[in-house]
């Protein structure tokens, strides 16, 4: 017979093979009752270093490999996890801590105090987290079941890093090698990442704490309309999505809109573009928002409720200084602006003397135009969305906004000169410190609106020296104290525009236990409460 001939029969047979396969949905593995299949993207997306918590793996989320100290509820409280004690002296300078006794890796090595101590002190000095770690002078193992952490300043939020930092073992860490391989004390143990694609875990069997229900966990990093594809062909049990698919409905599966504490904003830098540079040698400053005028005029004429109807379809929660409306810091009397008054604030800019002369629609001053470059993550549907609406509103006071989409190699050379779409929100009010303490300006991602004022860097000083609960009214007070701030009311240091909420489509067999679902922190915890997921009926694979 003819070798061609031959050959095209076998390709014709490999093709309906395939064909048979994909029509009978075969490319697909079923899911068992036992285990979980997660595009969970807003839960830290893939780490590029690995599953490391040294070097940022799910910073303000649980680690799910990894012990944590503490844990964070629902009411944003404290309750022990690897810690059974925990105390501060009375300035806030030093914390002792007391772990369990007889906890283990996954490689059967003894989890002790030493691996604490090990664990903050490689964060602090050589890790890429971004926990602000900068309080801490040292962390020592008294013995093997007590931690003293000796900080350089006073910090009474520094107990909040207990809750997010992942202990590793100490005698086998490899900061180059870890994060492709890592050993935990979590409720999973590592099994496989596929790079790009997943990674997978399995129940940790000598876990000390609550057993999830699942024995397996695979985690895929698809995102935005790939994760909504996986919902719709029936290949995962929950996935994250962009709040432009929340109204979308697939057979099988509930949509869950989860409240956050996560606030998107745009930095207005303060200070002008004089060829100042910051510490990685980047200009710093903004001709255009360095006039209060600029930025109070956006602040007072950008529909915030608007933005949350429109570009947060329907899911955003207006905000005007930063913090949350349900974090007990939230100041009042910011809240209560009226929002989107365009009227007030063309004058605001017209009694600063910024006027449109040439009949463009944009104000100038002195031969400067009112113009300025937004930039946004491409990868964020929801930050473009956010970033085009400001720039259509914007126009109608006068102010021209370049709306453009970027990604954050390029943003890191210009976040200190030109506003950027950020997204802020833990449960610890030290973010007003990364967000406005004059000091960080210009370090790193702190502070890139560069606001220096003494009377907020005060109220910060103060609040860090007092007990947690005593210090909220300090920290509410950074945002307006009754005669300055960083809120529209005082400098507009930011341009705030909403809390949103995190979407997540669930499979109908599945109970997230949406009861004890953890206030999403920036960046997404949906399996902060996953000792509580259960299966409550079977899996529908087609």
């Amino acid at each position: 017979m003819d070798r061609k001939y031959i050959i095209g029969i076998v390709a014709i047979v490999i093709i309906i093979i395939i064909c048979g396969v994909i029509f009978m949905g075969g490319s697909t593995p079923k899911r068992a009752d036992n285990e979980l299949v997660v595009a969970a993207y807003s839960h830290g997306g893939e780490p590029e270093s690995g599953f490391d918590p040294i070097l940022g793996w799910n910073y303000l989320a649980e680690p799910l490999i990894q012990s944590t100290l503490i844990k964070i509820t629902p009411d944003m409280g404290y309750e022990y996890d690897l810690a059974t004690s925990m105390e501060s002296n009375n300035n806030y300078t030093e914390y002792t801590v007391t772990i369990r006794d007889n906890v283990t890796f996954t490689d059967n090595t003894t989890l002790d105090a030493e691996d604490v101590a090990f664990t903050f002190n490689e964060a602090a000095t050589n890790g890429a987290t971004d926990l602000d770690l900068s309080s801490l002078d040292n962390a020592t193992a008294v013995n093997n079941t007590t931690v003293v952490f000796h900080l350089n300043k006073p910090d009474s939020t520094f107990s909040d890093n207990f809750a997010y930092l992942g202990i590793v073992p100490s005698d086998s860490y490899n900061n180059g090698t870890y994060g492709s391989n890592p050993v935990g004390s979590g409720p999973y143990r590592f099994v496989q990442w596929d790079k790009g694609q997943q990674v997978i875990l399995e129940r940790n069997p000598n876990y000390y704490g609550k057993q999830p229900e699942f024995e397996r966990l695979t985690i895929l990093f698809e995102q935005n309309e790939a994760a909504f594809n996986a919902v719709r062909n029936h290949e995962v049990d929950v996935a994250a999505v962009p709040l432009a698919y929340a109204n979308e409905t697939v057979d099988g599966y509930t949509m869950y809109l989860l409240d956050t504490i996560d606030v998107r904003g745009i930095s207005l830098p303060v200070m002008n573009n004089t060829g100042q540079t910051n510490e990685d040698g980047n200009p710093m400053g903004n001709n255009v928002t360095a006039d209060p005028a600029i930025r109070q005029a956006l602040n007072y004429g950008i529909n915030r409720t608007a933005i949350c109807q429109g570009a947060l379809n329907g899911f955003g929660y207006p905000n005007f200084d930063g913090i949350a409306h349900q974090l007990p810091w939230a100041n009042e009397e910011v809240n209560q602006i009226q929002d989107g008054d365009v009227q007030r604030a063309r004058q605001i800019l017209a009694d600063a003397g910024w006027n449109d002369t040439d009949g463009d629609g944009i104000v100038e001053r002195n031969g400067l135009r009112a113009s300025i470059n937004l930039y946004y993550s491409s990868e964020a549907p929801e930050r473009q969305a956010i970033a085009v609406s400001v720039a259509e509103q914007a126009r109608e006071i006068g102010i021209e906004v370049n709306a453009t989409g970027s990604n954050w190699d390029e943003m890191d050379a210009i976040k200190n000169t030109d506003p950027i779409v950020w997204g802020f929100g833990s449960t610890n009010p030290s973010t007003l410190m990364a967000e406005n303490y004059g000091p960080f300006a210009g370090q790193g991602y702190n502070n890139p609106s560069l606001e220096n004022n003494s009377a907020v860097d005060t109220h910060i000083d103060n609040a860090m020296q007092m007990d947690r609960n005593s210090s909220y009214s300090e920290w509410s007070a950074v945002s307006w104290d009754g005669s300055q701030g960083v809120s529209p009311l005082g400098d507009s240091a930011w341009l705030w525009i909403g809390e949103i909420k995190y979407g997540y489509f669930v499979d109908n067999s599945l109970n997230i236990s949406n009861d004890t679902a953890l206030l999403q922190p920036h960046g997404g915890d949906i399996f902060g409460n996953i000792y509580d997921w259960t299966r409550t009926g079977h899996i529908n694979n087609t």
